[in-house]
């Protein structure tokens, strides 16, 4: 019982705009920063290395080398600080924390692989054809039945 009224008050808090990404997608995080009386948005943009949590609790780590040096920054999903989310690129990787990430060096520690065409997102691509096709078959077919002369009337119906 009381764990539905803690759930119930957990789901009124979560944002509902935000975007989805996974790990291994580059992000671009825009941010609430507060300095003295005004109010002004701050990107952080880098690799999703990892994401923890559930509900309100969820949180993500995104990585990004700046100066030479690798930043890590920890932000949580549904916090107010956090305007939005912006996924810049998508990856394929099969981890669900990218820890590797840290001891690499240059060029490495910031390409994943790219999804290749033999995914969902293709198979996407084929079902619109495979609807436009079918559009086309039904127009045909509605095209033939028009076309067919209407059955002749029956003696019983032309006396009426």
């Amino acid at each position: 019982m009381s764990t539905d009224i803690i759930n119930k008050i957990e789901r009124e808090q979560m944002n509902t705009d935000i975007g989805s990404f996974n790990v291994g997608d580059t992000v671009k995080v825009h941010c609430r920063v507060v300095e003295g009386g005004k109010e002004r948005i701050q990107i952080f943009a880098g690799i999703c290395i990892g994401r923890r949590g559930s509900l309100v609790n969820e949180s993500f780590t995104v990585r990004k080398i700046s100066s030479g040096e690798g930043v890590e920054r920890t932000f949580p999903l549904h916090s107010p600080k956090v305007a939005k989310i912006e996924v810049s690129k998508k990856s394929k990787v099969r981890r669900a924390r990218l820890n590797y990430l840290r001891d690499r060096l240059g060029k490495s520690a910031t390409t994943l692989k790219e999804p290749t065409g033999k995914t969902k997102g293709s198979l996407i691509g084929s079902s619109v054809a495979a609807v436009k096709a079918l559009q086309e078959v039904e127009a045909e077919q509605s095209k033939i039945v028009e076309e067919t002369p209407a059955a002749e009337e029956t003696p019983a119906e032309k006396s009426e």
